[in-house]
């Protein structure tokens, strides 16, 4: 699908707008000043496939930290800030790759314009998140409700701030927790600015509800050829995260590394414990980066017919299991062997 075309932004090294390339992104949930914890949760990140980590930045040591965090870790990081301009400088002089600060919310154009020199100096992006619950009183006012259009009015207003300042290394974000007043606001940023978008859908809740309101939201979003870098946020731990935006990137048509799990929902005639497999054998592959099709089937019936387009499969049956390469039945396995012998195939492929 092709991408809508915006202007590029350098994030440290990775160019966001102009290309096809869609970044992973996820946030940190322990305190940024927790530095060793931190790093340790960036590093599993980085090996599930984040490309883009956001860590929360609250007081001075939560900004000096990111000096610390940043020779440890190999992927832009990101600082978030509100309202106070001076952790925003004190982000910047620590090394951060961009800040997601909204610039009407940190006082005067004085204060804004110390940060926007900074950020040109360093060359460093600003990411304006314009999320639904948030939005300023008049705006909300005006339309008597929270609206695409007032989501919009309220974007405009800081970006023309740091405009006026001859910034233009923005990013937007327009995030709402109801997924068609997601994909209305983010239709709307893409015909008003040229500037990189920022996909999500903010408090989607739990996995299975996050996964559903943003595979609604952004999935229609990503298929139209609009986003340039996206975030699942998930409550609970970030590692969550990775995984669906994954799978949902692959399904779009969008990456390609990602291993392709195929598991059949089983039946009265399952006779051994195949969810177990297939919990274990998904979790296996949340770091395996390369193209494979994986199928795990429940039956010796269907199975071997269901199974005949993967790369690897098995195909369970009554204490044991047939293993399946391109289609073709290879050997009998005993049924405990299973999942380690599919590791070993995942691997070799």
């Amino acid at each position: 699908m092709k991408r809508t075309q915006t202007r590029q932004v350098m994030i440290k090294n990775l160019p966001l707008g102009q290309n096809e390339h869609v970044y992973i992104q996820s946030m940190c949930n322990i305190p940024t000043k927790c530095v060793k914890e931190v790093i340790s949760q960036i590093l599993s990140l980085e090996k599930m496939g984040c490309e883009i980590i956001r860590v929360s930045c609250l007081d001075m040591e939560d900004a000096k930290a990111i000096a610390q965090i940043q020779k440890e870790i190999h992927i832009p990081l990101v600082a978030d800030i509100h309202f106070d301009y001076k952790l925003a400088l004190a982000c910047i002089e620590a090394g951060a790759d961009k800040i997601r600060l909204n610039p009407g919310n940190i006082g005067s154009k004085e204060n804004v314009k110390k940060v926007v020199s900074a950020c040109k100096e360093k060359h460093i992006p600003i990411r304006i998140g314009i999320n639904s619950g948030s939005l300023e009183k008049d705006i909300h006012e005006k339309y008597g409700k929270v609206t695409a259009q007032g989501m919009i009015e309220s974007a405009k207003r800081h970006v023309s701030i740091l405009e006026e300042c001859d910034f233009y290394d923005t990013v937007l974000s327009f995030k709402s927790s109801d997924p068609l007043l997601c994909i209305e606001a983010y239709r709307l940023a893409c015909s008003t600015f040229d500037y990189p978008l920022h996909l999500g859908v903010t408090e989607a809740g739990t996995t299975l509800t996050s996964a559903i309101k943003s595979s609604l939201a952004l999935g229609t979003l990503l298929m139209e050829g609009i986003g340039n870098t996206i975030r699942i946020s998930v409550n609970g731990s970030p590692e969550k995260e990775i995984p669906i935006v994954k799978e949902l990137l692959k399904d779009c048509r969008l990456i390609s590394n990602v291993p392709n799990l195929i598991a059949c929902p089983t039946c009265g005639r399952t006779q051994w414990n195949i969810e177990n497999a297939v919990n274990e054998i998904e979790q296996y592959l949340q770091t395996v980066n390369k193209e494979i099709t994986v199928a795990i089937m429940g039956c010796a019936v269907n199975g071997p017919g269901e199974a005949k387009h993967a790369d690897i499969a098995i195909a369970g049956g009554k204490e044991e299991g047939l293993l399946i390469k391109k289609g073709k039945i290879i050997e009998k396995l005993p049924q405990d062997q299973i999942v380690s012998r599919l590791k070993k195939e995942i691997d070799e492929f």
